[in-house]
């Protein structure tokens, strides 16, 4: 399973961003899919995270009402729209897909700037 994301840049304060995930196949193992960032000198975080089941995606509490996770399956694609960016949002973002209990795959992450 490989997984691809794009849509990372620059952005001022106030702006957006969408990011997006290509992942090559889908499977039971990769009924969990999210995103994750790790901004200099801080651990990875999960910052949203959606589930084959249909129930609600969950939001790090940082970015709730701003960001905004979506699929399409037919694409196998997955996106994060992010809005009313913060400084505080900076950081490489990772695509990731596995199980509730752990992410197994990664994509190579790309770079989100706020200024």
């Amino acid at each position: 399973v490989q997984l691809v994301e794009s849509g990372g840049g620059s952005a001022q304060a106030g702006g957006s961003l969408k990011l997006s995930c290509v992942i090559s196949r889908r499977s039971s193992s990769t009924a969990c899919m999210g995103w994750f960032r790790q901004a200099p000198g801080k651990e990875r975080e999960g910052v949203a995270i959606i589930h084959t089941s249909g129930v609600a995606p969950y939001y790090v509490d940082s970015v709730k009402g701003r960001f905004f996770i979506s699929e399409v399956d037919a694409k196998n694609s997955l996106y994060l729209q992010m809005n009313s960016l913060k400084p505080e949002d900076r950081g490489v973002y990772y695509c990731a897909a596995g199980r509730p209990r752990g992410f197994a795959y990664w994509g190579q992450g790309t770079q989100v700037t706020v200024s």
